[in-house]
């Protein structure tokens, strides 16, 4: 048994934990020690997180928010005091986790890192603006320096100095002209032609004309100083503080401008302050999308959802046969445009089209209405078009309903007015070193740093602008350390995956400098390619180094060989966990018989690569021509049907977009029936070889405590079915109906099924306390007094997926979803577990069960991303032969992975690359594991190649 003192120098400052009982953890003591990087690890649903977040984060922030005063503490939200004896040595707690970091649109990775922050402020100060339709920098000149930059010109430059005292505007200019000739002026420029003043043309006053004044004809020379001032002077005098030289062999303008304004348009800007470039104020952001960068319109290839269809037969829903009232306008429209209204809409002439989606313009039409009493009445009017009348229903319509209704027609496209960039016009024209803010925005975070690393400014505009940029070029470095460099600063936050979103939370700590803070961790390595692991626990070891304790729940191999100190908590999961295993360096672990971890990490157990793989069939493949959305450089996609191919590539290489925003998409589309919109592709080919496509991702099974995995996978109704069948049942009337909490009838209406009533407790945590009616157990006394095998419904519910497979051995429809479960690893979790409480990769392994229990057609197509996200070697193994009974269906199975242990099962490996962002996109390996391992471009092949020589196939 583990013995905690020994793990630990006598001398070493101590977390102590003693009598740790938080979820299934067993009574457990353990000492770690403080300013070092600490590694938990262990099966799923072993105890790690009820030990890292629940018992040792929660208590440091309880002890933490409490020394607060009652005042600040309602405003934060704070943890359930977790059932534990004893803790010592505690720091103030900082949870560092993999949770979306916002889905408010308004939020990028540049403002959530507060880089945009100090972007605005560098700009503000720094920035010279320029005319947006003349790219002149808007800069004010003094007479003298006007006149030193003529002078600057090679000597003997011929130069005509003018006033431009009419630029771009309507007229015939007589009274000018009359004007200019009694104030003793000679010639004029009209339209770039110099021409006598008693000699002008006659101008069309319909058209725009520009008109300069020649104040002065000379030939640069260093004595002419005092003649060229006159003449600027005259110049700025007569064209409101503007004036051009004319170097008049080669027809280059020099423009100048007295005034902080464009010296061809006088365009000025006031003075520039920091909530300029801000899109989230209403001073900087984009006037026409309010600074989202995006506009959402009535799509037409949503409106015509059948295009193959007649408008009579339903190519627009609402606006057949079925809806009288819409129907008879279109056949109205029909005759007054002779088209029939049987053609498929695919077959109509374009203009047709143009009119029933966007109306008839000023051409009137006679439409016949019914009036209330049935009787027939003309009116003579336009035709507002079907995309306009559904703007104007969701403009005017208070009702929810509608609304969502018809957003259901609706897409989003880059705004025209600001091109995606969020910004107002006067802020998308600010430069700093040749820059725009968008134009800073929208490089790769690798590419951004280079342009601070290499940024010069010279005179007062470097010092004003040192300190901020010392500030940007950091926090740029702590991003691309934790292999964020592919992601840009105007990337919204809501796009982005939990373990990217935990690493940019992990860059603003570093960021912060704090030091003595205990930091916990959860799987910082989740979407880490293993080229940028070491990036990452270096990251790891300067949080470590600040003097800080560094926590981490962590599966990835050389994250737990790099530790200080390791926990493995064990031996098994749920019920059959809980208890700390063995603790101290990795070598401790590996020496420890009882330690799964340690059997992985020794070699003594591993995840065997297979004797055989099987090949591809030449008959059988699915061909994705063109993808070219996001990063994707037209790439070709060819896969083989029947095989559980591997999608590898380093983060930000185009995984994601090929597989889910194309592949996916055009599949559920083509396949399901789905509305989704895939990203920008050529074409398919191969479909037929499947019936649908399923995607089983690490989403949530359910956003409510109602929500459990008896309820998602379809065992409760079964089960509800055997209650409702038992004598007691039956002699009382109870339906399956009765054996729901969800519904009224057999649950508790005291706490609406609940089990636990809520009390707020305002600056306190809130309080679940077991309802005092039925005590927790959910339902009313008369439900739980009908027993199934002497066991209530309540009784049930609480079993473990384990134990209730063992109960309901003889019943099939509960059992093959019970053992589904438990093939997937899952053996430890109750069926009435709270969904919200299972991690995202248990909530992806109950669908993965889920998809299991079903028929199985053998013509599936399956994708996973990241199934290994939360794994255990252990688990990681059963999810393999899980998967690997898919395949041997003849389904064809897609696993967007960076795990080796997976990569190297796989029968077929595609790998994108090089790089991240710009620097990927394309196809640079695909083949068996072997033949990926030998192409020298490819990064997973290189670490691939370690993986394979060490490995014996089985």
């Amino acid at each position: 048994m583990y013995r905690p003192a020994s793990a630990c120098p006598s001398d070493q400052p101590l977390i102590r934990i003693r009598g740790a009982r938080t979820h299934n953890l067993k009574n457990v003591n353990l000492d770690i020690p403080r300013g070092k990087l600490v590694v938990i690890t262990g099966l799923s649903g072993s105890g790690k997180s009820s030990l890292a977040f629940d018992t040792l984060y929660a208590e440091g922030q309880r002890r933490y928010v409490e020394s607060l005063s009652a005042y600040a503490r309602q405003f934060l939200q704070l943890m359930e005091k977790p059932d534990v004896d004893l803790i010592e040595g505690l720091s103030p707690a900082i949870s560092i986790e993999q949770k979306a970091t916002s889905h408010n649109p308004r939020s990028t990775v540049g403002t959530v890192t507060e880089i945009h922050d100090y972007l605005r402020l560098l700009f503000a100060r720094v920035g010279t603006p320029y005319c947006p339709d003349h790219n002149q920098p808007l800069a004010s000149q003094t007479v003298s320096q006007m006149v030193d930059h003529a002078l600057a010109l090679p000597d003997d430059t011929k130069l005509m100095i003018l006033a431009p005292v009419i630029v771009g505007k309507k007229g015939e200019n007589l009274d000018l002209f009359d004007e200019l000739r009694a104030q003793g002026f000679v010639r004029v420029r009209i339209d770039g032609e110099v021409h006598e003043l008693d000699a002008v043309p006659k101008l069309d006053k319909n058209k725009k004309h520009s008109i300069d004044v020649v104040i002065d004809r000379l030939k640069v020379r260093a004595d002419l100083q005092q003649r060229l001032a006159e003449s600027f002077e005259t110049a700025l005098r007569h064209a409101d503080g503007r004036a051009i030289a004319v170097e008049m062999d080669s027809g280059k303008e020099h423009w100048f401008s007295a005034k902080f304004a464009c010296p061809v348009c006088s365009y000025s800007l006031p003075e520039l302050e920091p909530r300029l470039f801000s899109f989230n104020n209403p001073m900087g952001a984009c006037p026409k999308c309010d600074g989202l960068g995006q506009i959402t319109f009535f799509d037409p290839k949503r409106v015509v959802a059948h295009p193959e269809l007649s408008l009579a037969a339903g190519a627009v829903k609402g606006w057949d046969k079925r809806n009288q009232f819409y129907f008879q306008l279109l056949l109205n429209l029909a005759e007054h445009y002779g088209f029939d209204i049987n053609t498929a809409w695919c077959e109509l002439p374009e203009h047709i089209r143009q009119v029933v989606l966007y109306g008839s313009g000023r051409d009137e039409i006679r439409f016949v209405y019914l009036n209330e009493r049935g009787s027939r009445f003309e009116r003579l009017h336009t035709f507002e078009g079907i995309i306009h009348n559904l703007e104007r229903r969701y403009r005017e319509t208070d009702s929810a309903t509608v609304r969502e209704e018809l957003a259901k027609y609706q897409n989003n496209s880059s705004c025209p007015s600001c091109e995606g960039s969020r910004l107002r016009r006067e802020a998308r024209h600010v430069r700093v070193g040749e820059e725009t803010l968008h134009g800073i925005n929208v490089q790769s975070l690798k590419n951004a740093a280079l342009f601070f690393d290499t940024l010069q400014l010279e005179g007062a505009k470097a010092q004003i602008a040192e300190k901020i940029i010392k500030e940007i070029r950091e926090r740029l470095g702590f991003l691309v350390n934790v292999g964020l460099d592919y992601l840009s600063l105007e990337r919204s936050a809501d796009t982005l995956s939990g373990g990217e979103a935990q690493r940019i939370r992990l860059a603003s700590q570093i960021g912060s400098g704090l030091t003595g803070v205990m930091y916990v961790l959860d799987e910082p390595s989740i979407g880490l390619h293993q080229r940028d692991n070491d990036r990452l626990l270096a990251t790891l070891m300067r949080l470590r180094d600040l003097d800080n304790s560094v926590i981490v729940v962590e599966h990835d191999e050389d994250a737990i060989r790099a530790a200080d100190f390791l926990v493995d908590i064990g031996p098994g999961a749920g019920v059959h966990g809980g208890e700390v295993i063995a603790a101290g360096h990795p070598d401790d672990i590996m020496a420890e018989p009882r330690s799964i971890t340690g059997q992985y990490l020794s070699g003594a157990r591993r995840i065997h690569t297979p004797a055989e793989r099987r090949a591809p069939n030449p008959e059988k493949w699915l061909k994705l021509e063109g993808a070219s959305g996001n990063n994707l450089k037209d790439v070709d996609l060819l896969l083989p049907v029947g095989l559980l191919v591997c999608v590898t590539g380093v983060s930000g290489s185009g995984k994601s977009t090929l597989i889910n925003d194309t592949l996916h998409n055009i599949a559920a589309r083509e396949l399901n029936g789905a509305s989704c919109e895939p990203a920008p592709y050529r074409d398919i080919h191969g479909l037929e070889h499947f019936d649908k496509v399923i995607n089983v991702d690490q989403s949530p099974i359910g956003r409510t405590p109602r929500s459990n995995p008896a309820t998602y996978t379809g065992l409760f109704t079964p089960i509800r079915e055997l209650f409702a069948g038992v004598p007691a049942s039956r002699e009382r009337g109870y339906g399956p109906g009765r054996f729901s909490f969800n519904v009224k009838g057999g649950r508790c209406e005291a706490c609406q099924g609940d089990g636990v009533l809520k009390v707020e407790m305002h600056f306190l945590p809130d309080v679940y306390v077991p309802c005092d009616v039925c005590h927790g157990k959910r339902y009313n006394r008369e439900t739980l007094e009908v027993h199934y095998k002497g066991k209530n419904i309540t009784e049930v519910l609480d079993m473990t997926v384990e134990v209730a497979l063992e109960f309901f051995g003889a019943v099939p429809s509960v059992a093959r979803k019970l053992q589904t479960l438990m093939d997937v690893g899952l053996g430890y979790i109750k069926l009435g577990q709270s969904a919200t409480t299972l991690s995202g990769g248990e909530a992806q392994r109950v669908k993965l069960a889920l998809e299991l229990s079903k028929r199985d057609t053998g013509r599936t197509l399956y994708i996973l991303d990241e199934p290994t996200t939360g794994l255990h070697f252990h688990d990681i193994d059963l999810l393999l032969s899980v998967i690997q009974r898919l395949t041997a269906h003849g389904n064809t199975v897609v696993v967007i992975e960076h795990n080796l242990d997976v990569i190297k099962t796989a029968d077929w490996i595609i790998d994108l690359g090089p790089e991240g962002g710009a620097g990927g996109g394309q196809i640079i390996a695909c083949g068996t594991p072997e033949q990926v391992a030998r192409k020298p471009s490819s990064h997973t092949g290189h670490y691939l190649a370690k993986v394979l020589e060490t490995q014996p196939v089985t």
